[in-house]
């Protein structure tokens, strides 16, 4: 089984989250700055990772690997090689001598600009390893600059790993609902990951705005859908429900429990984000918990749930 080292960096603030939402994607604990998972994930998916390094040769010291390098057939592509820094604390300086020494080795063309291809060097478990390298880019800054918000949305970086807790690494293969849509910030993340996926709002204006939003970044303005999600009917895999609130209160017990059970009803596995601990309406509506994470922006805290 081709294993994949990943990079990754996040705010402190946001450790919780990044734990919750790369443990669901890769399905392996964090390291201090990096995760070896046998997951393959498109580094993009994530707003914590950074690279993505296939570990596809491996030698007990820097000749050894060297000496595989030849053989690599780069089919013509012309190449850069990164060093990406796991369990060995190398310095900058030393980064780049073995970034020259893997370049040096391999039979092809470099490229700093723009290579065809990139490749990886790293160390980690006691062997340096090369292969493959991906590099993340910020989707989902480009999403922040909607023509429709509102104030209490998420923002699109939380949205974008909330998403990836409830679908996990099968994402394309799965159907989402966000029953509780807003603007729509939820369904643009998912969307720019091919995630299957449907809003629902009994809000119109906020079923005007999201369908506003999606088109302006190129979705179907029919992917949202004015309704309440006690009346809807049908299957999903998983469901993300940001459940309504203001900065003045939040939804009575009763309605919560009433949503949860239409969440309960309609999709097997949920995330569930909130302003204050909710365990109990959800055990009340017949979910099991699976794990959960604080959010903390100033004295702002959003409960990020994940249930089945």
């Amino acid at each position: 089984m081709t294993r994949y080292l990943y990079s990754y960096s996040c705010h402190e603030e946001e450790l919780e989250l990044c734990r919750l939402e790369l443990g669901r994607l890769l399905d392996a604990p964090l390291s201090d700055g990096f995760v070896v998972s046998e997951h393959r994930v498109h580094p993009s998916r994530s707003p914590f990772l950074k690279r993505r390094v296939e570990l596809a040769l491996s030698g007990a010291s820097l000749p050894e690997l060297l000496e595989q390098l030849p053989l690599v057939d780069l089919n013509g592509a012309t190449f850069k090689v990164l060093c990406t820094v796991a369990d060995a604390p190398y310095s900058y300086e030393e980064q780049r001598g073995l970034e020259r020494s893997v370049g040096a080795s391999l039979i092809g063309v470099a490229d700093m600009r723009q290579p065809e291809r990139l490749l990886g060097i790293t160390f980690w478990q006691q062997r340096y390893w090369f292969g493959d390298c991906v590099e993340a880019s910020a989707v989902w800054l480009a999403h922040r600059q909607k023509p429709q918000n509102y104030s209490t949305a998420l923002g699109t970086r939380v949205a974008r790993a909330v998403v990836n807790i409830a679908a996990g690494p099968a994402g394309e293969a799965l159907k989402v609902i966000d029953p509780c849509c807003g603007m729509g910030t939820v369904l643009i993340e998912a969307l720019s990951m091919g995630i299957n996926i449907r809003g629902v709002d009994r809000n119109p204006l906020a079923v005007r705005g999201a369908r506003v939003n999606l088109a302006h970044f190129g979705y179907s303005k029919d992917l949202v859908s004015l309704g309440d999600m006690r009346e809807l009917e049908g299957h999903y895999d998983a469901a993300i429900v940001d459940l309504p609130y203001n900065l003045c209160s939040v939804l009575p017990i009763g309605e919560q429990l009433d949503m949860l059970e239409s969440v309960r009803r309609l999709a097997d596995l949920a995330v569930v984000v909130t302003t204050e601990p909710i365990e109990t309406q959800l055990s009340a509506s017949g979910f099991s918990l699976m794990d959960r994470c604080e959010l903390h922006k100033g004295a702002f805290t959003r409960f990020i749930t994940l249930v089945k």
